[in-house]
Parts: C-alpha cells; sequence; structure tokens
C-alpha cells in the first residue's frame, strides 16, 4: 500500500469514527486507527478480487558489464613511437595495423642474422659433398648440422623481433584507450592500447549455493542498468560454475546481454534478475493482503457482511503479488487494506478508494 493509499484510507476511517462518535452524544470518539466494535458497527475495510496472471520466480543481484574480448595490447620489443594509426573510438578489425615502432635497428640485427645463416648454409652444402666421399668425420659433420639450426633460429628470431615493432589488433573490436604518444620511447612490458570487442556483454553474479539446484544454462535472465533510467534488456544464462566456493558459499553464474541497439558499454553497473520458475494463469492476491501469524498464512474474506479468516498455502512471490496455491478458488472478495485487528466473524463494511477519495 503507497502512502497516498493510506491517507485516503486513514481519511475513511476518521470520518466513520468522527460520525458515530456524533450520534452518541458525550461519548469520546474511539482512536481512529482501531476502530472499536463493542457497539456494533461495521469496520470499513477495502477489498480485491483475486486475479490470474503469470507468475516468475526471479533471483535478483547485482553485477558490472564485462566484454567477452577486452586486452591490452603490450609492447613486445622497446623503441621510439614513429606513428599511432588509431584513436580512442575507433572500430578496428582483426590484425589492423595500429601504430609503428622505430624498427631500424632490429631491421639490422635481421640483416646480419639473414647473411651469417646465407654463409653457414653455403658451407654446409660443401661439407655435405665432401661427407658423401668420406673426407669429413662423422662427428664433424653433425656438428656442424646442430650449428645451422642454431643460426637458422636466431635468424628466425631476429625476423619475429622485427614484426613487433608493427602494432596490430588481436581482434576486432573498439580502442577504448590510448597510452602511446609519437615521439615517445617505450619499454618492452609497457602497455600501449586497449581494445575491446563490446558483442557480446556479459554479466557475471556470484549466487548463493543454496539456490545451486534451480539455475542452469539457457534459462532467460534480464538485466536493468541504472545509467539508462532503470531501462531492462533480456539475458541468457550461458555459465554455471561447476563448482562452489568455500570461502564465500557462492557460484558464478554468467550471463549473456542482448544489446540489439548498442546503448550498453562495459563496465556499466546492472541489476540482474534470472528467472528460475514460471507458472502460467496463477491465482494471486496483493502480498500486502496477508495476514501472518508465526508460519501461518490468513486472509479475511468478506461472507455476508462478516470478515472471515482464511488460511491459504502460498506459492511464488513476485513483486507485490503471491500465488495462492490453497485455501482460495478465485471468487471471494479479500480484505487488502483493514484487515489488521480484525478477528474472525466481525462485522465490516466494504469502502472503495474512489468513493473514500470524493467524500
Amino acid at each position: 500500500m503507497n502512502s497516498a493509499y493510506g491517507l485516503v484510507l486513514a481519511t475513511a476511517l476518521a470520518a466513520v469514527t468522527f460520525a458515530t462518535g456524533c450520534a452518541q452524544q458525550g461519548e469520546a470518539a474511539p482512536n481512529a486507527t482501531q476502530p472499536a466494535v463493542e457497539d456494533g458497527s461495521s469496520i470499513p475495510v477495502e477489498v480485491v478480487a483475486p486475479a490470474r496472471r503469470d507468475m516468475l520466480a526471479t533471483y535478483t543481484g547485482t553485477a558490472t558489464l564485462e566484454a567477452e574480448a577486452d586486452a591490452d595490447i603490450i609492447a613486445k620489443v622497446g623503441g621510439e613511437v614513429l606513428s599511432v594509426l588509431v584513436e580512442e573510438g575507433d572500430r578496428v578489425k582483426n590484425n589492423q595495423l595500429l601504430a609503428r615502432l622505430d624498427d631500424r635497428q632490429l631491421r639490422l640485427q635481421a640483416a646480419q642474422a639473414r647473411a651469417t645463416l646465407a654463409k653457414a648454409q653455403r658451407d654446409y652444402a660443401r661439407q655435405v659433398e665432401l661427407h658423401d666421399k668420406g673426407l669429413v668425420a662423422r662427428g664433424a659433420f653433425e656438428g656442424l648440422k646442430f650449428d645451422l639450426d642454431n643460426l637458422q633460429a636466431a635468424h628466425d628470431l631476429a625476423r619475429l623481433s622485427l614484426s613487433h615493432t608493427e602494432i596490430r589488433a588481436p581482434f576486432a573490436g573498439i580502442i577504448t584507450q590510448r597510452h602511446i604518444r609519437v615521439g615517445q620511447t617505450v619499454q618492452a612490458g609497457a602497455s600501449m592500447l586497449r581494445v575491446t570487442d563490446p558483442t557480446p556483454l556479459k554479466a557475471s553474479v556470484f549466487v548463493p549455493e543454496r539456490e545451486l539446484a534451480r539455475l542452469q544454462i539457457g534459462q532467460r535472465a534480464g538485466v536493468q542498468i541504472d545509467a539508462l533510467a532503470g531501462k531492462q534488456f533480456p539475458a541468457t544464462v550461458t555459465l554455471v560454475a561447476p563448482i562452489v566456493d568455500a570461502a564465500t558459499a557462492t557460484f558464478k553464474v554468467t550471463l549473456e546481454v542482448d544489446d540489439a541497439g548498442g546503448e550498453l558499454k562495459p563496465g556499466m553497473f546492472a541489476r540482474v534478475g534470472i528467472v528460475f520458475d514460471r507458472r502460467t494463469g496463477a491465482l494471486t492476491i496483493p502480498r500486502s493482503a496477508l495476514v501472518e501469524n508465526d508460519d501461518v498464512r490468513a486472509v479475511f474474506v468478506i461472507e455476508a457482511g462478516k470478515a472471515r479468516q482464511r488460511a491459504l498455502t502460498t506459492g511464488l512471490t513476485n513483486g507485490g503479488d503471491i500465488e495462492v496455491l490453497a485455501g482460495l478458488s478465485g471468487g471471494e472478495q479479500v480484505v487488502a487494506v483493514g484487515q489488521n485487528g480484525l478477528k474472525d466473524g466481525a462485522s465490516v463494511r466494504i469502502v472503495s478508494l474512489e468513493s473514500s477519495a470524493s467524500r
């Protein structure tokens, strides 16, 4: 019951109490919040009819949106930055050239390794001819082969180092960070750029282990984004961790978020709801209509102007509604406002929000 709703009902209760007091001259008016029934007057209540609707059982939590592919591009060799070909926000393709480092020293080293390897290959070819004629000892010939293999590896390594002066995108995505400038000297291991592929976006929540049996891959879910005025986006459970963290007694559940319009950004805060059960056409009443005493849940229904208490068996809860499994057939008038303090068999009078507000 919202504040306006409660105010209207309180006004109606006060009006009834005032009228009763005027009819009984000289007698003090009863408390408006606790209507008296000793004089036979009826208690004003508001009623609702049970309704049938789809009910969802959900687990709710919070998460931060993450990109499936997100990587810092690290310098594998040091050198001066000669050019940067992208800016933050640029969309790039897989293996696209992003920046260049000064390659002169590495290019010379690669040329030196190539020349050394070529000389060794010619020498080895001559030694093969002599070996075939029996003019070279077996041990000396095998040593030459090992030397040739070593020089081949050195040449390949020099070429690989030279290729690292061209900074390329590891996958298609968007440049989200740029840490380098033209003319800057970077060291091997320094972060140069960051590239992110925002599709698909993931959200990971850590769920208490008691919910483990309820969650499984393929279940539907949704995320609500505060930064977008609470807008909701559909999602699907794609991963349920096979282990429970003993330290926190939780397990990780990963969702894939459907963002067809490209509105979401990695790092956004999200409120997550995972649907693990659905009931179609369930009989429901407002949760606020319940009268709870220890483990017993009940409601008051109106029968011939009297309030009669009915014990209920309830099921799923969704927002302000609760599912009724047993105790109601669906045709009753259920007291939704004014039930607190009622007793079984008390005389009641049905009032409505509209009629109360018009007085």
